[in-house]
C-alpha cells in the first residue's frame, strides 16, 4: 500500500484542531509522543497529530511495503531497479562483516581490506611516516570531490571539530569554480601537500577539472610523474581512468556500484574523517549508525525514530501540502547538516515517477533548508512563525557541549526550546493586546499595533536530544535521517536510490561548453545563444 491509495488522509490532516488546546487537555501529551532511540531523544508532542490521527498513520506503515522492502534490501535485492543495483551500505559500518556475499563475491573480506587500508594510511599520515617525494612529512591534504563524495565527509569532519587530533591539514575541493583550488593551493607546498581524488566513475567532470588544475600545480613546481604518483590516492569503481590519470594501483580504495554516493560517508568516501578524528573516533562512528541500523529494522512502528520521522513528513507533505521542511541544529558544529540532508533526502525521493515508470500522483520530497541556531531566529524565523506559510521544523540539540561555556549552552537550549512552544502556542490578538496595555500603550495605541504581534501558532515541530556530538550519535542521527528517507520512498513507491533528474543538466553542459569556445550555438535557445554572446564578450 502506499500513500496515493490511502484516500483519507487529506480528511483526516483537515480535522486536526488546535495544539495548544491539545496539551491544555492532556497533560501526558508530551509522554504519550516521545520517545528513544540509541541515546536520543525524540519529543514530537508538538505535531498536529492526535491518537485517531497517529493510529491511522501507523496503521498506513503497517500496511505498506517497507518491511518486504527492507528484508529485500538487507537481502542483497537489486532495488535498485532503474540502474540494476544492490543496495549495501549498511553493510559497511557493520562491526562484523564476515561471510557477507553478494552476487558470488566476498564482499566482507573487501570491506575488511579497504577498511585496513584506510586504517594504515590514517596511522602514516598521523605518525608522519608517510613521506613526499623530496622525503619531506606531509603537512596538508586536499579532498577533491563533489555531492555525495564531499558532503557527507565535509559535514562530519566539521560537526566532530572537537575530536580533531590530526596534525595533516584538511582542505575540500569540490565546486569547478577555479577559485576553490586557486585558494586552496596558495600557500601550500607540494611537496608536503597529499591528493585524494574521490569519484566512483572517475569521470564526473568538477572532480575531474579540480583534480587536473591540482595535477598541474604539481608539475609547474618541478614534479614529475612518479612524484605525482607518490602524492595522489583516489577511491574509485574505475581502476584504468585513474591509473590513466597518474594514480598507482595499491593508491586507490574501492567504491562499490551498490553504494550510492549521499550514503557513502561509511566507505573509503569517509576517509577524511578518519584522518581529521583518528581511526578508534571514526570505528565509533560506524558503531553509532550500526546501532541505528539495528534499532530500525528490530523495533515496532509505534517506536522507530526514522519511520516516525518519516510519518510525519508524509503527514505534512501528503495531508497539509507543506513542501518545505526546516533542519535547524542548535550546535555550531552542526551547521552543515542541512546541506548533507538535503541531498540526501531531495536527491533520494525527488522524483516524478513511480519504481514502475508511472507518474505519481502525490507530491514527494519536500524543500529541506536550515542553518544552525540561534543564527536562524533573527533570520529566516520571522517567516517560520508569523507567516502563512506551514514549514514542519526538527531542532536538533546535543545535550553536554564540547566547550566549557556551560551558562551560554544553557542559554543556546532555552532559545532551543522557546522556538519550538512558540510555534506551537503562538500569541493571540488579546495575548498581543495585553502585553501592549502592560507596556504603557493607550487602547487605541495597543489596537493598532497588537495585530502584527500576534503569531498563529500551530506551527508543527520536532525536537531531537543527543546526548552530546560524538561520533557515536552523529553516526545514528546520521543513519537515522538516511532510514527516514528510504520508509518515505517506500511510502511513495519511487526509487529512491537513483538520480538521473542530475543527468540533463551534464549532458546539456557540453555542447554549451563548445559553443563558449567558439564552436556554433544554432542549435541552441535564443536565451542561452544571447547569455553565451554576453559571455564570450565580456571575458
Amino acid at each position: 500500500m502506499s500513500v496515493s491509495s490511502w484516500p483519507g488522509l487529506k480528511a483526516l490532516a483537515a480535522q486536526q484542531g488546535s495544539l495548544r488546546q491539545a496539551f491544555a487537555e492532556d497533560p501526558t501529551r508530551a509522554e504519550q509522543f516521545s520517545t528513544q532511540a540509541c541515546g536520543i531523544t525524540l519529543d514530537y508532542s508538538k505535531n498536529l497529530i492526535n491518537r485517531q490521527s497517529w493510529q491511522a498513520l501507523q496503521q498506513l506503515a503497517a500496511q505498506s511495503r517497507i518491511k518486504p522492502v527492507l528484508n529485500a534490501m538487507l537481502a542483497g535485492e537489486k532495488i535498485n531497479n532503474t540502474e540494476q543495483r544492490s543496495v549495501w551500505h549498511m553493510m559497511l559500518r557493520k562491526t562484523d562483516v564476515s561471510g557477507l556475499m553478494l552476487d558470488g563475491e566476498n564482499i566482507g573480506d573487501a570491506i575488511h581490506d579497504c577498511r585496513k587500508r584506510m586504517t594504515a594510511l590514517v596511522s602514516q599520515l598521523h605518525n608522519g611516516e608517510y613521506l613526499g617525494y623530496t622525503g619531506k612529512t606531509i603537512t596538508d591534504l586536499i579532498w577533491v570531490g563533489i555531492g555525495g563524495s564531499l558532503l557527507g565527509p565535509q559535514m562530519a569532519v566539521e560537526a566532530l571539530t572537537p575530536y580533531h587530533c590530526s596534525p595533516v591539514r584538511l582542505h575540500f575541493a569540490g565546486n569547478i569554480d577555479g577559485a576553490v583550488v586557486s585558494d586552496i593551493v596558495k600557500g601550500l607546498n607540494p611537496a608536503t601537500t597529499l591528493v585524494f581524488v574521490a569519484s566512483k566513475s572517475f569521470g564526473t567532470e568538477e572532480t575531474k577539472q579540480n583534480a587536473l588544475a591540482i595535477r598541474q600545480w604539481f608539475k609547474d613546481h618541478g614534479a614529475d610523474g612518479a612524484a605525482i604518483a607518490r602524492h595522489f590516492w583516489a577511491t574509485s569503481s574505475n581502476i584504468s581512468a585513474a591509473t590513466e590519470f597518474g594514480i598507482v594501483e595499491q593508491n586507490i580504495l574501492p567504491m562499490w556500484d551498490w553504494v550510492g554516493g549521499r550514503y557513502s560517508l561509511w566507505s573509503a568516501i569517509g576517509f577524511p574523517v578518519a584522518l581529521m578524528i583518528g581511526n578508534a573516533h571514526f570505528a565509533e562512528l560506524l558503531k553509532g549508525a550500526e546501532a541505528m541500523d539495528t534499532h530500525f529494522t528490530e523495533a515496532p512502528f509505534s517506536d522507530n525514530l526514522p519511520l516516525i520521522l518519516a510519518l510525519l513528513g508524509i503527514w505534512y507533505i501528503n495531508g497539509f501540502g507543506c513542501q518545505a521542511q526546516a533542519l535547524l541544529p542548535y550546535s555550531h558544529y552542526l551547521r552543515l547538516l542541512p546541506s548533507y540532508v538535503q541531498q540526501l533526502d531531495m536527491e533520494s525521493n525527488g522524483k516524478s515517477v513511480d519504481v514502475n515508470g508511472v507518474a505519481v500522483t502525490d507530491a514527494t520530497a519536500p524543500v529541506i533548508w536550515g542553518d544552525a541556531g540561534t543564527n536562524g531566529q533573527h533570520a529566516y524565523h520571522q517567516l517560520l512563525h508569523q507567516s502563512a506559510l506551514a514549514v514542519p521544523a526538527d531542532f536538533i540539540l546535543p545535550v553536554k557541549p564540547a566547550h566549557k561555556l556551560s551558562d551560554q549552552h544553557q542559554r543556546l537550549a532555552a532559545h532551543c526550546f522557546a522556538q519550538t512552544q512558540a510555534l506551537m502556542q503562538g500569541k493571540t490578538l488579546d495575548e498581543a493586546t495585553e502585553e501592549c496595555l502592560a507596556a504603557g500603550m493607550s487602547g487605541a495605541e495597543a489596537a493598532v499595533l497588537a495585530p502584527h504581534k500576534v503569531s498563529p501558532g500551530n506551527k508543527p515541530s520536532n525536537t531531537l536530544l543527543l546526548p552530546e556530538l560524538s561520533p557515536y550519535y552523529l553516526g545514528a542521527l546520521i543513519a537515522m535521517y538516511e532510514h527516514k528517507v528510504f520508509c518515505q520512498g517506500v511510502l511513495w513507491n519511487i526509487n529512491s536510490f537513483d538520480q538521473w533528474g542530475v543527468e540533463l543538466g551534464k549532458q546539456l553542459s557540453g555542447p554549451i561548453y563548445q559553443a563558449l569556445s567558439g564552436a556554433a550555438a544554432d542549435k541552441l535557445d535564443s536565451s542561452t545563444r544571447a547569455l553565451i554572446k554576453v559571455f564570450t564578450e565580456q571575458k
